[in-house]
């Protein structure tokens, strides 16, 4: 019979966990603390073991290196409502089977440990140990939609392959990059970022692959590439979207053979770099306008990493406003403090810019700001200068706009309807399209209507793709 170890301090989950292991015919063993739990280990063996972190008597992770020493055959599924990068990135340098923020979905936890139960029947190697990491971690949130983010990025801390960051501008894939390389096998090795938008198209191939001396007008001496000052480590390529096509050629050919070729050059220089990728870009459009290569975008997409823009995370806004407040402290700014009417607002922001848009929010209220408490009175003006710039306006303004709309429409008018509905329609269909990154397919069903309906629609309010990137 399959025997499973169950450490969980919180009775409740205990309980749901226990009946949903039984009911796969599995036998449970539950106790709530690190003693208990060697005690089990001692006296019987298991085919899977699910632990919490914060347990009553220490850290549930502190210890696993120990017991999977002694039971290197017993597959880890760790529970935990620390749910940081910092926790993920920890249960994956412990080689745990599967990491579970809380809250998780029972049918998944479920599944997980019938793939672990059969691992472990079958026998595995012990997980390679990708060192200890330290006390900065780069990213910040505890949203779900993070937490989804954070999975993937401990997926790809032990291999070499291609990750492909997708996002709107400001949600931090630089970051997600950064973290991937320095939580990484890779982490002693150099982490070179290049940004195909900042660089002429012309020089694009000799900032990439290097140059000889003479190689062409201007070429006064030897340069090297960024491919070759990424050896052994890891390259970034942000804006890929942006790069000419000559160039995407010679990409391609440098990942399938693992070799550049300097411009100019008369020999193949041997390479290894690991390629990290982004774009606020939609591939397929690229693709469709023959402005990218299909072949190189499913070399670089072997795992794509979507980052959500920060109105899809808006718990974690109080995190991350905290987080940048402690940033300016720490450059000399002044530190503020918002009250709960300033984050309240905050968190009503539609916040084009994400990320960055917050940060520069923060920095900008540390240095204009006489407050040292800043209340919603304080933090209004500086939302509304966010509020002046182009922006689509969210369905949650829709209400009130309408009731302004009707106010000063004259009772007399006729089409009162017509009017307003292509008055909110519009920007409600340029605010769906942009929330999906111009994909008819998923705003479509964002709206629950038909994709030809959609169609319809934008064609009839001549809505175009690039009126809303």
């Amino acid at each position: 019979m399959t025997r499973i170890l169950l450490v969980e301090d919180d009775r409740s989950i205990s309980h749901v966990i226990t009946a949903a292991l039984h009911a796969e015919g599995w036998k449970v063993d539950s106790c709530d603390s690190i003693a208990e739990r060697d005690r089990l280990l001692s006296g019987s063996s298991y085919h899977l073991m699910m632990t919490d972190v914060m347990l009553s008597d220490g850290d549930g992770i502190v210890t696993l290196s120990k017991i999977q020493n002694m039971y290197p055959d017993m597959p880890v599924i760790i529970l935990s409502a620390q749910n940081t990068l910092d926790t993920a990135v920890r249960a994956s340098e412990t080689g745990a089977f599967e990491y579970f923020p809380k809250p998780f979905d029972l049918d998944d936890l479920v599944s997980a440990a019938s793939q672990a139960v059969k691992r472990s029947r079958q026998g595995s190697d012990d997980a390679e140990d990708t060192g200890i990491i330290g006390d900065k971690l780069p990213l910040v949130g505890r949203s779900a939609a993070m937490q989804d983010v954070y999975r993937m990025i401990t997926r790809v801390l032990r291999n070499d392959l291609s990750v492909l960051i997708l996002g709107e501008s400001g949600t931090g894939k630089e970051l997600v990059a950064d973290a991937i390389h320095h939580l990484g096998h890779r982490r002693e090795g150099p982490f070179v970022a290049v940004n195909m938008a900042a660089i002429p198209s012309e020089l694009i191939e000799s900032e990439l692959f290097g140059h000889e001396k003479g190689a062409f007008t201007g070429a006064i001496s030897q340069y090297i590439g960024k491919f070759e000052q990424a050896d052994g480590g890891t390259l970034f390529l942000d804006e890929i979207g942006d790069m000419p096509m000559q160039a995407q050629t010679r990409l391609l050919r440098a990942l399938q053979s693992g070799r550049i070729n300097r411009i100019g050059g008369k020999r193949d220089i041997a390479l290894d770099v690991r390629i990290v990728c982004a774009t606020n870009k939609i591939f397929s459009d690229l693709i469709a306008a023959g402005d990218f290569r299909e072949d190189l975008y499913y070399r670089i997409n072997v795992v794509p990493i979507t980052l959500p823009p920060l109105r899809e995370r808006r718990d974690d806004i109080d995190s991350l406003t905290d987080h940048f407040i402690a940033l300016a402290a720490g450059e000399g700014l002044p530190r503020r403090t918002l009250d709960k009417g300033a984050r309240a607002l905050m968190k009503h922001q539609y916040w084009r810019g994400n990320v960055r848009e917050l940060k520069n929010l923060i920095y900008r209220i540390a240095v204009f700001s006489r407050d040292e408490i800043v209340t919603a009175n304080v933090i209004s003006p500086f939302l509304q200068e966010l509020e002046n710039g182009e922006q689509v306006e969210s369905p949650s303004d829709f209400s009130s706009s309408l009731k302004n709309f009707l106010k000063n429409t004259s009772p007399g008018s006729g089409q009162v309807y017509v009017k307003a509905l292509a008055a909110f329609e519009i920007p409600l269909l340029r605010h769906a399209l942009e929330q999906h990154r111009g994909n008819q397919v998923k705003t479509a069903e964002y709206l629950g209507i038909n994709r030809n309906t959609l169609r319809k629609k934008l064609t009839y309010y001549h809505i175009h793709m690039q009126d809303v990137r």
